[in-house]
């Protein structure tokens, strides 16, 4: 048999396996809309298939695809809604970064790491104030102290270890 024979086969099993292929899909997306294009899809990609003969049970093998498919669909639909909202959702609420508990915060946070920051020795302050505040990379900051950049980056850590000490008594109160 020829691998036009075996894929147009294939393609038939599926076409007679569309329905079943598609309630599949609606179980795990809950949508038909959304189930038609993932079948859709699966014939699309079923049809790129280069070795036809190595499928011994064809319905197992296009309920997987399909299956597949609609995981990957549901989990991109998920992350999608996590990340991206509606810009109307969030018009009526007030801003809570500008009111004063929240300056008042952020001056007591700014404190406490600028105590960390004069706990340090000059040249940790500098590399970290180089990076963190002028935008330096740790190429730039070594040439400028005229250290390595490994050093650069053992300095960095130190800062932001003595930052988070400082900062975590602050935040357990």
């Amino acid at each position: 048999m020829s691998h036009a024979n075996l894929s147009t086969g294939l393609q038939q099993h599926f076409i007679g396996q569309r329905q079943r292929l598609r309630e599949a899909a609606q179980r795990i997306l809950g949508c038909p809309h959304r189930a038609d294009d993932v079948v859709q899809d699966a014939y699309l990609k079923l049809r790129e298939v280069a070795d036809p003969c190595g499928i011994h049970q064809p319905h197992a093998y296009l309920l997987r695809m399909v299956r597949n498919l609609a995981i990957d669909r549901h989990r991109r639909s998920s992350f999608e809604n996590d990340v991206f909202t509606v810009e109307e959702a969030g018009q009526d609420m007030y801003a809570e970064a500008q009111g004063p508990e929240a300056i008042a915060i952020g001056r007591q946070t700014l404190a406490l790491v600028s105590r960390a920051l004069e706990s340090l020795p000059a040249r940790t302050q500098r590399a970290f104030e180089l990076y963190r505040f002028g935008g330096l990379s740790q190429r730039e900051i070594a040439a400028e102290l005229g250290i390595s950049a490994t050093l650069v980056n053992f300095l960095i850590r130190d800062a932001l270890a003595a930052c988070r000490q400082h900062l975590a008594p602050a935040s357990s109160s």
